[in-house]
């Protein structure tokens, strides 16, 4: 999650004051954290799926190329390193309202899978040490488009095929 200063729908990073990321993995995985299963909720059928985390200990890099460089940045000289700080972010995530559903197979890339356009809204907030953010109410007319579903690639694509 991200904060940025300046017009909604024209950030850019000159503009970006908080980067709330999990730390990139030793093997390159990045974005990505551990959740409990009991946090997600998912009926495909049904088009629906929510996801709630209450207060995730995450870290707030201010930036996303502070983030993924380790505080060198993209600048030639690297910028000085900004240290991140300790924050926790909590948010709720509503997937809901079949607009359209779609399965893709692409043979030649090992990749089957049945996706969900929906409708979907997001409320979250973060807190740290002198700093604290509150999401508006969600607006689901401000919904760009959203996607929920299941896929399978590499060594998982023959058992999907057979379905």
């Amino acid at each position: 999650m991200d904060i940025f200063t300046g017009p909604v729908g024209q950030a850019n990073l000159a503009q970006q004051i908080h980067d709330y990321s999990p730390p990139i993995a030793p093997n390159g995985l990045f974005w990505t954290i551990p959740i409990h299963p009991d946090s997600l909720e998912v009926d495909l059928d049904e088009g629906r799926a929510s996801l709630h985390i209450a207060n995730l200990a995450i870290r707030d890099a201010h930036d996303v190329a502070n983030s993924l460089t380790g505080g060198q940045g993209f600048s030639n000289p690297p910028i000085p390193p900004i240290a991140s700080v300790p924050a926790t972010v909590s948010f709720d995530v509503e997937w809901a309202g079949v607009i359209s559903r779609e399965t893709v197979v692409n043979e030649m890339q090992d990749f089957k899978g049945d996706f969900i356009k929906t409708g979907s809204t997001i409320r979250w907030s973060s807190e740290q040490t002198g700093f604290s953010f509150q999401s508006e109410d969600p607006d689901p007319s401000r919904n760009f488009g959203a996607v929920i579903g299941r896929e399978r690639n590499g060594v998982f694509f023959t058992d999907a095929v057979d379905e």
